[in-house]
């Protein structure tokens, strides 16, 4: 029967996207989907019992019938493969623990049976012994069967009509971020992730409150539980009490407040206090994103990731010349006059993959991502270009090449973009014949180079997540050495003021489309060497202007010459932070 008025748990992760989130939870766990979930009132547990016999006798059944028919067609030995999926469904304490759940969650059946199983699944994946994980798909297989044997149409019957909720899940990956429903997803938790992995950047780039690094969460939480994500301090509450309630209520009305007071600035400039202009521009994946842009303000878009648009998992083919004609063309419109520059797609390492591989690459970091991807396909490369040039002639658009390692790369990108406007030209279609390109500094050798990258491009944009992870030789979504990863080492921080002058010194401009440009804590130090443009999500948008705004240029370069000499993170870090809270402490209250 179910247990007694449960208590307020407080779960501590790390927090990587902020903004408070308060509903029902939803767990979606490894290896298959999980069937919907709803509440059973008390008088119809002993229907849920029965459908629960029901399903298992039908896939009993089922598994029978195919043992039979493969022990026909092939061989006993075979056929025995299945003994063992009907042998998990005849175990007695697997069906005990079914039933208990069913009356201590008064949960639908199937739901409470995947709970079960789920757990034990995540104890399997964890053990050391390889032989018991691979195992793991074998049980996979019987859960799927059994889920597939209820009585569906008995079930949707009784599903909850509001569906919004806090998503828990073992992992995310990046796409699966994107394309998420933000009606109903209000926010999510991870038992995987950091900071710097690219779901935490997606999250934060469209103000999805999140946490990451909540210990054996899918095993240990209930689908329903009512509960608060704090995206600002990494908490997940469970069964919070109406005074923990009403305490973020009121967090949520005073962000709220600070959010309208933030919003009045949206059209004004993003000039220092001494006159110093600086672009702000937005950073997008997805077409749906462009109303956040309008909304904040931006000076146009400044970093397009293509990469959702050409591998979209729910395609079956990578989109053609012409639909993505229209996705940029629809952009190019949505920011004019204003510039949207277009990444070429960017994948590999911990992005979407480019393509299926015959074998894992050994360190996908190291291999083949980024600009290597496309010019070793042009039959992607190509309509990719062609597509941006043919967008050209409906908005100001520009082109900006991921990954960059050396000036050949860039010569030969620009060749291939020279051989596109020529078949256009011969095509008579119309285009910016004077488009700008860009290279996206994010490797040592790229940014110890940028002397020589600034004659061959109109502009750099420095990628600081991917710079920081090369330079200091640390993976970003490795928890084992994450506090590595420091945005203020002093290498990372003279390869930024590296690039920036040697551009400067070519007549071309240098902005930063990393996770640095939209730290607020970092603003005084980046306007300081001298950055022109940071691009950042439409939701950090108004707090970095605030910021840009509150700054004067000549005092953050004298803090950025203090820096520059500087030979720890640690000291940088307070150097920069400390003007930032001197001059705009409110937001980070």
């Amino acid at each position: 029967m179910p247990s007694a008025t449960p208590v307020e748990t407080i779960i501590q992760g790390i927090p990587v996207s902020p903004g408070i989130a308060i509903a029902p939870i939803h767990v979606t766990a490894r290896g298959f989907s999980a069937p919907e979930v709803y509440e059973v009132a008390e008088a119809n547990l002993a229907n849920e019992h029965q459908r629960f016999e029901d399903a298992i006798h039908r896939a009993k059944e089922e598994l029978s019938e195919i043992q039979q028919r493969l022990a026909e067609l092939s061989s006993e030995e075979e056929s025995r493969i299945f003994e063992a999926h009907i042998m998990v469904l005849e175990d007695q304490a697997l069906l005990k623990r079914v039933h208990h759940a069913i009356d201590e969650r008064q949960q639908n059946a199937e739901y409470a049976f995947y709970a079960v199983m789920q757990n034990f699944l995540e104890a399997m994946r964890r053990i050391p012994d390889p032989y018991l994980r691979e195992r793991t798909a074998d049980i996979e297989d019987v859960c799927e069967r059994v889920l597939n044997s209820f009585d569906s149409v008995h079930a949707r019957k009784n599903i909850r009509p509001d569906d919004r909720h806090i998503l828990i899940a073992y992992d995310l990956n990046p796409s699966d971020t994107a394309t998420m429903d933000r009606s109903l997803v209000l926010g999510f938790a991870t038992e995987m992730g950091s900071v710097n992995s690219h779901t935490a950047i997606i999250a934060r780039s469209l103000g999805i409150p999140a946490v990451v690094g909540l210990e054996e969460a899918v095993i240990d939480i209930t689908a329903l539980t009512h509960a608060i994500l704090d995206g600002y301090t990494g908490k997940l509450i469970l069964h919070p009490t109406e005074a923990t309630l009403n305490t973020y209520r009121m967090i949520e009305q005073k962000k709220m407040r600070a959010r309208t007071a933030l919003d009045s600035l949206r059209d004004a400039e993003s000039v220092t206090r001494d006159g110093r202009a600086i672009t702000l521009s937005a950073n997008i994946g997805l077409l749906e994103e462009l109303p956040a842009v309008k909304n904040s303000g931006a000076t146009g878009i400044g970093l397009y990731r293509t990469e959702f648009l050409l591998l979209n998992e729910e395609q079956d083919t990578m989109p053609g010349e012409t639909e993505q004609t229209e996705a940029y063309s629809q952009i190019a419109k949505a920011v004019s006059p204003n510039l949207v520059i277009i990444r070429t797609l960017d994948a590999g390492g911990d992005k979407l993959p480019a393509e299926p591989l015959s074998e894992p690459e050994p360190n996908p970091f190291l291999g083949w991502r980024g600009i290597r991807v496309s010019l070793d396909r042009p039959e992607i490369f190509k309509p990719q270009l062609r597509a941006a040039l043919r967008a050209s002639a409906h908005g100001k658009v520009a082109l900006m090449f991921p990954l960059v390692s050396g000036l050949s790369e860039v010569i030969q990108a620009k060749k291939i973009l020279r051989e596109c406007m020529d078949e256009l030209d011969r095509e008579n279609i119309p285009f910016d014949a004077n488009i700008q390109t860009g290279a996206m500094i994010e490797i040592p050798s790229a940014a110890i180079i940028a002397d020589v990258l600034a004659k061959e491009v109109d502009f750099f944009s420095i990628g600081t997540n991917d710079l920081i992870q090369y330079t200091l030789a640390v993976d970003r979504v490795n928890p084992y050495v994450a506090e590595l990863y420091r945005p203020t080492h002093p290498a990372v921080i003279r390869l930024i003021h590296r690039t920036i002058q040697a551009g400067a010194k070519e007549g071309i401009w240098t902005g930063i489309c990393g996770e640095m440009a939209g730290d607020i804590s970092l603003t005084p130090l980046l306007i300081g060497l001298g950055v022109e443009e940071l691009s950042v999500g439409p939701h950090q948008v108004p707090s970095v202007r605030k910021a840009i705004r509150s700054l004067s240029h000549a005092q953050c370069s004298v803090m950025a010459d203090d820096a520059l000499k500087a030979t720890y993170s640690a000291d940088i870090l307070r150097l920069t932070k400390d003007m930032a809270k001197q001059h705009y402490a409110d937001l980070f209250e």
